[in-house]
Parts: C-alpha cells; structure tokens; sequence
C-alpha cells in the first residue's frame, strides 16, 4: 500500500518533492501566542506574587487566563511537526547537534538568573535542593532524577528531550514516511497500553498525556512535505480524539477551582484545524518577516518568565495598578527574551554547535563503516578512496541523500539568523513547556 502518490514508497528525498514551500512565518507567530498564552496563565490566573487568589484580583481576565496552560498543549503540537521537518536528510549525530545546540545555552543562563533571584528574594519560591539541586537542574534530567525544577515551567522540557529520545531512533535508521507513520502508530498504541498497564516506567515514557500532540504534528508535517490523504487524517483524527479525552485531567491539574473543561477543548480542537490548515499550504502566503523575530522570542521568554515574574509582582504588587504591572512586565520580559536571544542564545548557540560538529567529526574519523579500513590518526578527514559519495537504495533500504533538498532542510536547525530566507521553516520549542 503506498502512503501517498507522490515519491517513493519510503519518503526518498529526491523523486516526487513538492516544490520548495516559502518559509512558514505563521508557525512563529503560533509559537509567540503560545507562548504568551503560558504567561499569561501564569500573571493572572495563579496566586504566584499576588498574595491572594487572583479570581478577586482580576474577576473577568481570570475566566480566560486559567486556561492559557493550554499553550503548553500547542508547543508539543508545533514541536512534533518541526521535530519531523527539521530531521529530513539529517543523520543522527546531526539531529544531536542541533537539539543540544538549540535548548542549552539559554537553558544555562536562565536557571542562574532565575536561581540567583529565587535566592535573594525568596518571599514567592525557594530552591528546593540548594545548591545541588541548581547543579543537577543544568543537566535538564532533573524530573527524571526527582529534583525538582529551578523553575516551575522546566518540567515540559524533560518531556521534550524524551520525545528527542524517541524520535532518534528513526533518525538513527533514516526518515522517511514509512518510519514516520509506524512509529506515529506504534507510539500510540504504547501510549493506550501504558493508561491500562500500571507500570510508572512506560507510563513516563509513553506519555499518553501528550504524546498525541507530538503524533499529530508530525502527521502534519507529512501532509504539509507530500500531500494529505486518509491515512493522515486518519492518524490527526485519532489523535485529536485522544487529545480531547484527557483534556478534563489536564484542566483538573492546572486548577484548584472547578471549572469546565469546554473551553480548553475548544482551544486545543483550533490548534488543531490551524495546523491542518498550515499542513494544507494555506499560509503560505503570509510573508511578516516580524513574525521570524518574535519566533525567536519564544523560548526564552518561557525560560524566564515564571518566578522571576511572580517575585517582581510580589515587590511591586502594592505600588503599581495591577492591569499596568502585568502588562508593563510582560513587556519587561520580551525584552529580557530579546537580550538573551541576542546575546546569549545565538552567539552561545553557534560556538557550541561549532565545537560539537568537530567532536562528531573526529568520532566518524575514527569509526569507519564495516568493510572499511581504519584511518591512521594522521590521515585526512572525508571519505575513503574509492567510495561513493551518495550512498544509494538498495532493497527498499533507503540512505540518506546529500542533495540539494537534504542540505536545505540540515539548514532548519542551525538557527533562524543562519538560515537562507524564503527558504526555511519556524524552528519551534518551548519548545516548550
């Protein structure tokens, strides 16, 4: 049965391509509405620095920021389909590089900023764990090892990196569609055991809270690369489906009030329809290169944002109008995110990715393919005498291509201010939480 009438069976990045798409600035202005969806959740809709529930503090903003968490559901949403897009033609110390790269310099410098404020005004949040604690969370493995986070937001990023983990395991065999839509299936069926199991290792895992998110966005980078069909929608049906059935936990986790859960379902069925409508090509034609800067934006004002924003309204709560503090601080924070994209994250970003591409380099130097002798210390780096430089197909195995489309889209992850525009696609994360 063939997935789509374009290409080849597996996905082959040169027979049956769609032409190249312009870049899809829409992605970054939904990754900045997340993203200030969260904040506000988190300004007006939780006690945090206010000292009181801020229900009485903002009776009509509270209805509709108690379910800015949400935003968290459409960063794994556009994560799945980036994720996807932005590992095409790319091998698996590369797709390490990229990520590594991409979510650990601005990750270092916000847990110290945040740890150091957390420190000397702890009247909102404490570190639990000191300094340790502090030291274990640079690793990003906290959740996994029981620490809890420097900042309350943190936790979504160990669900990122388990996905990363995951989804390597296609990148190390090569992606193609074939693999993409077994492990979108396989992951889904693990994720239905693991409600039924009972057993808290594939539960963690499996992730059946989120995993349709991340399912559903790589089904619509499919569409979006080849065309959409029913098995696609299918898979986007599905997972929408089992999107809706755990909204009600997610609402009663974000909450202490009881609240209806129709409003968040409504918002996560939009994420949804937006991002088939993007799949279908329907915005491609908005070309606001702002949208490209405020992409940029995204991540670290989610590093930043929480505690360090609930200990400057707990300073300045008695001081400042309420209305004028919350915004007057949102605005503070996109100007933190832009200083530290500028001057840490893509400065910090490209020296790291530098040093990591000549680690990589000298681990395939001294790892030759089977069949191949070994090169002596001294000799040049590249390929040996005599081979291919474009490993083919051969039964229905198929090798990644250097070509023209592969090195466009090994382009996607090295950073918005690297990449060619016109032809590029939002790198996203939040992600995310």
């Amino acid at each position: 049965m063939r997935f789509a009438s374009r290409g080849d069976l597996d996905g082959g990045l040169v027979a049956g391509q769609k032409p190249a798409a312009p870049r899809l600035y829409v992605l970054d202005g939904l990754r900045i509405v997340a993203a200030l969806m969260v904040v506000f959740f988190h300004y007006v809709a939780l006690r945090g620095g206010w000292g009181q529930d801020p229900e009485h503090i903002f009776p009509n903003l509270w209805k509709f920021a108690q379910y800015g968490w949400t935003g968290v559901e459409i960063f794994f949403l556009i994560s799945g389909f980036v994720i996807c897009m932005s590992t095409w033609g790319r091998s698996l110390g590369d797709f390490f590089i990229s990520r590594v790269s991409r979510v650990y310099p601005a990750y270092w410098v916000a847990i110290l900023l945040t740890a150091s404020v957390v420190t000397l005004w702890p009247q909102v949040r404490q570190i639990n764990g000191g300094f340790d604690g502090v030291l274990t969370n640079l690793t990003m493995l906290q959740s996994g090892l029981g620490v809890w986070d420097v900042d309350g937001v943190y936790w979504t990023l160990f669900i990122e990196l388990k996905f990363y983990v995951m989804f390597a395991v296609v990148v190390a065999t090569g992606v193609t569609y074939r693999k993409c839509v077994l492990f979108c299936v396989l992951w889904t069926v693990v994720a239905l055991a693991s409600v039924q199991a009972d057993i808290k290792v594939l539960d963690q895992w499996a992730m059946p809270l989120y995993q349709p998110y991340f399912v559903a966005g790589i089904a619509f980078y499919l569409m979006y690369r080849y065309r959409p069909n029913a098995l696609l929608w299918g898979i986007t049906a599905m997972s929408l489906l089992l999107a809706e059935h755990h909204i009600t936990r997610r609402v009663a986790d974000n909450t202490t009030h009881n609240i209806p859960a129709w409003p968040a379902r409504v918002i996560v069925f939009v994420a949804f329809v937006l991002m088939a409508l993007i799949a279908c090509g329907k915005f491609n034609r908005i070309q606001w290169r702002w949208l490209s800067t405020a992409g940029a934006l995204t991540y670290p004002l989610y590093l930043l944002h929480q505690y360090i924003g609930m200990t400057v309204i707990y300073g300045l709560r008695d001081r400042v109008p309420r209305h004028v503090l919350v915004i007057g601080l949102v605005l503070v924070m996109l100007g933190a995110a832009w200083l530290l994209h500028k001057l840490v994250e893509r400065p910090l970003g490209t020296r790291l990715r530098k040093v990591l591409r000549s680690s990589m380099e000298e681990v395939r130097q001294h790892s030759p393919r089977r069949g191949a002798a070994p090169a002596s210390p001294g000799a040049a780096q590249g390929a040996p005498q005599g081979a291919s430089p474009v490993p083919e197909q051969h039964a229905g195995r198929e090798e990644v291509r250097e070509g023209a489309v592969a090195q466009r889209l090994r382009a996607y992850e090295t950073g918005t201010y690297e990449q060619p525009a016109g032809d590029r696609v939002a790198v996203g994360r939040p992600d995310g939480p």
